[in-house]
């Protein structure tokens, strides 16, 4: 429970948190609608009160002292929690589709399958994905929540593990014929089916003894083409198990090699505070999946 006494006056807190915000008394001042001395006598009273100086002057603006970007980072995420939580209810979201931002190739290969299950449970909730390579941000865009790909530590965002995304060497049956047990030494000779710009797929590579760069591979935009190449037999694909585990249990690809490791994986993050019901509907079913 939160101590009310134990606080500083809540103005004090909201004008000098618009300060470190703007990094002027007087931009705080407009954007509070107060006078520019209202917000300098609030954040000596802040000072005041801690014993220690918060704020510097500089010219015409100001900047924060070491316990003045301390207290600033806290009030942003206490005030932005606050925020989204007010305009959850002032906007009325409840009918509106939640809003999801992931790749496209999770979108397709991961997520897609699996949605008949969700709407049969939930008919009258609605889905908005919009797939991006892009790290989004998800108060900025307005998203429910997110799943990116990580070792799952992201400041100022709550992860929870949805799915392993450990790597593979895949490729269809009909590449390798009768010899599906690849050595590195084999597959260097062998044709590639690479994603262009994917650190992780050429560290892979390295670990094992490739190197990306003297492979003879063609190169494919985005892992969804690499993926339909690899299925019509023409080399061998670096990918995630959770996005070919259906291919590889119907036949369409085989696995040559794969990673033990447990990170990175797959996450679902959201922003702290309370998520509307049709998000945390969402959110219990994609924890099933998991």
């Amino acid at each position: 429970m939160v101590d009310w006494h134990a606080l500083p006056s809540l103005t004090a807190l909201r004008a000098f948190a618009a300060t470190a915000e703007k990094r002027s008394f007087s931009q705080a001042a407009r954007a509070l609608n107060v006078t520019h001395a209202a917000v300098a006598q609030q954040v000596r009273a802040l000072e005041d009160h801690f014993g220690r100086s918060l704020v510097q002057r500089e010219g015409r603006g100001v900047s924060l002292t070491v316990d003045g970007e301390q207290l600033a980072a806290a009030l942003a995420e206490g005030f932005g929690v606050v925020q989204r939580g007010v305009e959850a209810l002032r906007s009325g979201e409840v009918d509106q589709p939640v809003r999801v931002t992931l790749t496209a190739s999770f979108a397709a290969q991961w997520l897609m399958p699996r949605l008949r299950d969700f709407w049969e449970q939930h008919p009258d909730i609605g889905l908005s994905l919009h797939p991006d390579s892009r790290v989004v941000d998800l108060h900025r865009e307005r998203m429910d929540l997110g799943i990116r790909y990580g070792n799952g530590d992201w400041p100022g965002l709550e992860a929870s593990y949805l799915a392993s995304a450990r790597l593979v060497v895949a490729a269809a049956p009909s590449l390798l014929g009768k010899d599906q047990g690849l050595t590195p030494q084999a597959m260097q000779g062998m044709e590639w089916i690479l994603a262009r710009n994917w650190p992780e797929q050429d560290n892979f590579l390295r670990n094992l003894g490739l190197d990306p760069a003297t492979l003879s591979a063609t190169e494919f935009p985005g892992e969804e083409l690499a993926i339909a190449a690899a299925r019509q037999g023409l080399g061998l694909v670096v990918e995630s198990m959770a996005l070919i585990e259906a291919d590889v249990a119907e036949g369409r690809l085989c696995v040559v090699h794969e990673s033990r490791e447990k990170l990175p994986a797959y996450f679902v993050i959201t922003l702290p505070g309370p998520q509307r019901a049709a998000a945390r509907a969402f959110l219990k079913w994609l924890g099933s999946q998991a």
